[in-house]
């Protein structure tokens, strides 16, 4: 996976795993592959728990609104995830790499997440990161509209609060 000048698809494949966590090794791979995820590593048992630590303290960003404190916390993130920027072209192409050469799935992951979700944040806007307004939802979102102003994990979830709202408005008045 190929970090875009927004972040964007690390950011999406970050909140993806948080809302709903792969539930084995094999699992966390497809999935990683699906979504693009270079695959220059081989899977062990040890990675399904180091990315799920690595998710929960990514959670910790995603709650600590936008600031001071998220960019506290994303940048310890980045400091103990990523090696220094470099170019390289073991695909045939030139790009940067923000991490070190080796590192296995979940070493890969945590230089991924944490790069993609600055460079979203960064690029996009802190405010860019949140979750679900609706009510009875705690998934993760990642804005990446046009407008900046999502405020739900989906469509569904936009719509269901849209109704409660209209409804609550015409059994009051």
């Amino acid at each position: 996976m190929h970090i875009n000048p927004y972040g964007q698809d690390p950011v999406l494949l970050a909140a993806d795993l948080v809302n709903v966590p792969p539930s084995s090794t094999g699992e966390l791979v497809e999935r990683c592959l699906a979504a693009g995820v270079s695959r220059d590593w081989e899977p062990v048992g040890s990675d399904l728990p180091a990315v799920r630590d690595f998710l929960r303290r990514w959670e910790e960003v995603v709650d600590a609104g936008p600031g001071a404190e998220r960019a506290r916390l994303l940048n310890a993130l980045l400091a103990e995830s990523t090696g220094p920027p470099r170019l390289t072209d073991h695909d045939g192409h030139w790009h940067l790499h923000h991490r070190d050469d080796g590192l296995g799935l979940a070493g890969v992951l945590r230089a991924l997440l944490a790069t993609g979700t600055a460079t979203h944040l960064a690029t996009r806007g802190m405010d860019r990161l949140g979750r679900c307004a609706a009510q009875g939802c705690s998934r993760v979102y990642a804005d990446v509209s046009r407008n900046g102003r999502q405020r739900y994990c989906s469509a569904r979830c936009g719509n269901t609060d849209a109704v409660r709202r209209h409804r609550r408005r015409t059994t009051v008045g």
